[in-house]
């Protein structure tokens, strides 16, 4: 009962929106809310694990807008003005046509959602593969979950910039077989890696600094949570127009998951999940390796929803229960 404190929030704004969104639509839209919200925890899951060890590094002022600021951000920035930019660039478009089109012919802004999905997925892709490569590419690692695996990339490690080496050739071979819109592609999937070092690079160069540093840095870190948040849901949101294309109820569903997520994040930082459960950081990685690999062959072949949330699943509840047989051989040592 205790974790039902970080949860009473979202579960209040989740019975709040389902009841607007019947009020709106009926009992058809509520049940697909409810559904894009199941949906948008379960897919995220890792994506918390990960915000958590991020966010553990933040100052108790940050965490705080991590909720206060991040939430506006992630449901009207993320899921909503995010998509419609895209797209603006993509089709050549002002955001503010977009915008119109996505708020009163939803159908048609689903459909050029859609026509750019490779262009996202390749950012997103990108940016979550160097997140993957970057955890497990680290020669300071010594705890390792699969260890054969774990070991033999951590020893890679000490080659300086590996993760972006085989990034960039990823994306390369990627554009090398993709027959539309191939430059397009390599140009996002570039910018998705840029962002990843930027981010890196700034959060780190002001760790362990006060006063002003302090702050720099925690903006950075802070910045550095909201484009891990866009990589995770941008996928998510092409998706939920496959399932409706009511903005209402995909604004609604996604929001309230994406408050969840970060109430689920404040909850293993405060209740300090990782360092008891000492794999799941690991599997988070691993899910995150998935997803990433999910996404970038989504520009070729579709990939249903499910099979990208049960990657996650799978790695994290294996992580869970090895860390829960790891606690039990320390206890009996």
């Amino acid at each position: 009962m205790a974790a039902l404190r970080f949860f009473w929030f979202p579960l209040s704004l989740w019975a709040i929106a389902l009841i607007g969104v019947f009020l709106w639509g009926g009992f058809g839209p509520l049940v697909i809310a409810a559904i894009l919200t199941i949906l948008e925890v379960t897919l995220s899951f890792d994506n918390a694990v990960v915000n958590a060890r991020v966010l553990e590094r933040m100052t108790p002022e940050w965490q705080k807008r991590f909720i206060t600021w991040g939430i506006p951000i992630a449901v009207f920035g993320t899921r909503f003005l995010l998509p419609i930019i895209i797209v603006a660039v993509a089709v050549g478009a002002a955001p503010f046509a977009i915008a119109k089109l996505a708020l009163f012919e939803p159908a048609a802004y689903g459909e050029l959602l859609h026509g750019v999905h490779a262009l996202i997925a390749a950012f997103g892709g990108m940016f979550l593969l160097m997140v993957g490569l970057k955890y497990f590419f680290d020669s300071a690692k010594e705890v390792h979950w699969i260890a054969a695996i774990e070991r033999t990339l951590a020893r890679f490690g000490r080659i300086e910039a590996i993760e972006i080496g085989i990034a960039l050739a990823a994306l390369f071979g990627i554009a090398w077989f993709v027959q539309d819109h191939a430059e397009q592609v390599l140009f996002a999937g570039i910018i998705g890696i840029l962002l990843f070092i930027l981010m890196q690079g700034i959060a780190r160069s002001f760790e362990g600094a006060v006063g002003k540093g302090a702050v720099q840095g925690g903006f950075a870190l802070f910045m550095y949570l909201e484009l891990l948040d866009a990589a995770f849901s941008l996928d998510g949101v092409i998706g939920a127009f496959a399932i409706t294309s009511a903005l209402p109820v995909i604004v609604a569903g996604l929001g309230v998951g994406a408050f969840f997520v970060r109430s689920l994040t404040i909850y293993l930082v405060r209740e300090k999940t990782l360092d008891e459960l000492v794999y799941l950081e690991h599997g988070a990685h691993w899910a995150i390796l998935g997803l990433a690999g999910a996404m970038l062959a989504s520009i070729f072949v579709e990939i249903p929803e499910i099979v990208t949330g049960c990657i996650g699943i799978v790695f994290v509840a294996a992580a869970y229960w090895s860390s829960l047989q790891a606690r039990k051989a320390a206890v009996r040592v």
